[in-house]
């Protein structure tokens, strides 16, 4: 497993806490809750104080004065109580609110990197802090605001008479064992539940990903067979937790019931042993009716909590693996130099050696073309240079600063990258090109133009206000990848990276590629491109050549070709860019590129 350097392992340790920081933040708030929850409590008791009142001092007196007074008292203690009550859901809601607010950019930033680093957990994070946003504005939170108070009601029944007590005591205890019998019961089919329906819906947005494969291979049957597999274990879990939940709550139902009763039976006892009155009585059963409120509120909400819990500690988990990124100083605008010293690259996963001591520099206005067979790690160092991964070992310097010293945001913008496989976001071209930012109109067509795309674009219905649909579904894979350029040449970033720039390109695209290599050159920028054609070589001024991680050869374009075609290192040549003409029966590659300036011209 790779190493995490110091500094990395103190952001982590400094910031995994990301999500407890936040709700700490809740503090005051949820302080607020349990402050209206105590003022609600206490209002409650208005309605069994008026029954005691009402049997033992109206109907004994026959004073309709009292009654009516009572009645107004009792009354404006109710309506305090249910504005109480609504203010405190309102509290609830906006901390749900606020923390979607809060927490959906983090765990979307959070889902990049985890993307970025291959362990893929999808929109699940954001799934989670719906769960966490549903529970606390609901009643199920406010259940456990209210269990703390369950002590005072039942000491208040304690107070009327010890009896009426100990069957409150009683009843309070069932419930909880029986709350107790229910997260046991649960429990575990319930996680295994909830990580069943997680597996279930990555491999149905993995299905609808790939439509297009899944359908023309004749693989749906197959992969709706695995899915429906993961979807009837889900259920089957479900049913067993619903089973074990169902019967726990048919007993604490039953226990709720028959402690009613039973307390009305051992009132009705007291009095006729003259040891109560009837307004006690009548007391003791609406109190223990509000004690034993919350108790059952929670069992019922017992399931949006468990999948709260588990939510949380997913979130909890992903935020420490994945730590914000930290802070960064902007530096000074890159001229656009790039030093890569020694850089190897072990991959994440498995620890396989991608790249081996890698050594390279990139000047602004240079093109450096990187060849090499499949699987000699050019797309791995591409990503390495656009800040995609962080070397194992060695460094990457912009402008003499580390690659990761950079703010990110800040070294995007000095960044174009064409990935062999373009991604394109719904919208429109210009939305697209212009990297989803609002900007002026110039600036996208100026990037077109660049590009060489502008012609492309204008012979689309509705030109650059074309919606492409999701994924670029309504383009071609040479348009996907011209439309990519031009969004890697936006606003003239220090540092263009192609990988595969030409893998899509006809002709056309091919001629307005290389005007547009050109044109960076001129411009300054810093080009590195991955590829074996002429078109693409032809613009380098140095040639990087790659096999199984290490670098077989860099130098002066014309040079490395010459060498390559040497015969004591044909089999360098064939091994490293098998993709190149065979000079045997087409002539000296060296030759034909000598023949072509590195800027392009003939």
């Amino acid at each position: 497993m790779v190493k995490l350097r110091p500094d990395e392992r103190e952001r982590r340790k400094s910031q995994n806490s990301e999500l407890q920081r936040l709700l700490m933040k809740c503090r005051s708030a949820f302080g607020a809750c349990a402050a209206f929850s105590l003022a609600i409590n206490l209002l409650m008791l208005a309605s069994p104080i008026y029954m005691l009142q009402v049997y033992d001092r109206v109907l004994t007196t026959g004073h309709v004065e009292t009654l009516v007074m009572i009645t107004i008292i009792v009354a404006v203690a109710l309506a305090a109580m249910c504005a109480l009550d609504a203010l405190r859901t309102a509290v609830t809601i906006r901390i749900g609110c606020w923390l979607n607010e809060c927490l959906g950019p983090l765990y979307l930033d959070c889902c990049i990197r985890a993307k970025l680093q291959g362990e893929s957990a999808g929109a699940q994070p954001l799934r989670d802090i719906s769960h966490i946003q549903g529970f606390v504005g609901t009643q199920g939170l406010t259940a456990f605001f209210d269990s703390p108070w369950v002590p005072l009601f039942i000491g208040l029944i304690w107070m009327l008479h010890p009896i009426l007590g100990m069957v409150a005591i009683c009843a309070a205890t069932v419930l909880f064992l029986l709350s107790i019998a229910n997260e046991m019961a649960t429990r575990k089919a319930t996680r295994s539940a909830n990580d069943g329906q997680l597996e279930s819906f990555r491999l149905a947005d993995a299905l609808v990903r790939n439509a297009e494969v899944v359908r023309a291979m004749g693989m749906l049957p197959t992969m709706i067979g695995r899915w429906s597999a993961l979807n009837t274990n889900v259920s089957d879990e479900l049913k067993t937790a619903g089973d074990a939940g169902g019967a726990v709550i048919a007993a604490t139902k039953f226990s709720r019931a028959f402690v009613q009763v039973a307390i009305l039976g051992v009132g009705a006892w007291l009095v006729l042993r003259a040891e109560l009155t009837s307004g006690a009585m009548i007391a003791a059963s609406i109190l223990l009716g509000r004690a034993l409120a919350p108790v059952e509120l929670v069992l019922s909400a017992w399931r949006n909590f468990m999948n709260a819990r588990f939510a949380y500690d997913r979130l909890k988990k992903m935020i420490n693996e994945f730590p914000p990124e930290p802070r960064r100083t902007r530096l000074p605008a890159p001229s656009g130099r790039l030093a890569v010293r020694d850089v190897t690259y072990l991959a994440p996963n498995n620890g396989q050696l991608i790249l081996n001591k890698v050594t390279f520099t990139v000047d602004p206005g240079e093109a450096v073309a990187v060849i090499g067979p499949s699987g000699a790690g050019k797309s791995t160092l591409c990503r390495l240079l656009v800040g995609l991964d962080t070397p194992t070992v060695g460094e990457i310097r912009l402008d003499g600063s580390q690659l990761h010293h950079w703010d990110p945001a800040q070294l995007g913008r000095e960044i174009g990258f064409l990935p062999q496989d373009v991604e394109v976001f719904s919208g429109s071209v210009r939305e697209n090109i212009a990297r989803m930012q609002d900007v002026e109109d110039e600036e996208v067509l100026e990037a077109a133009k660049i590009a060489n795309a502008h012609a492309m674009i204008q012979l689309f219905s509705q030109g650059y206000d074309t919606r492409i649909g999701d994924g670029g579904v309504r383009l071609s894979g040479g348009q996907r990848q011209r439309i990519g350029f031009a969004r890697a040449v936006f606003r003239h970033p220090r540092i263009i990276v192609l990988d595969e720039p030409n893998a899509n390109l006809d002709q056309a695209g091919e001629i307005a590629l290389t005007d547009a290599l050109l044109s960076l050159k001129a411009g300054g920028a810093s080009l590195i491109i991955v590829g074996h054609r002429r078109s693409t070589l032809a613009q380098a001024d140095r040639v990087l050549v790659l096999k199984e991680g290490c670098v077989v050869m860099f130098g002066e374009r014309d040079k490395v070709l010459q060498s390559l075609n040497e015969g004591p290192t044909r089999r360098v040549q064939e091994a490293a860019a098998p993709d190149l003409p065979n000079t045997s029966t087409k002539g000296s590659l060296a030759a034909t590129m000598a023949s072509t300036p590195a800027d392009g011209s003939q």
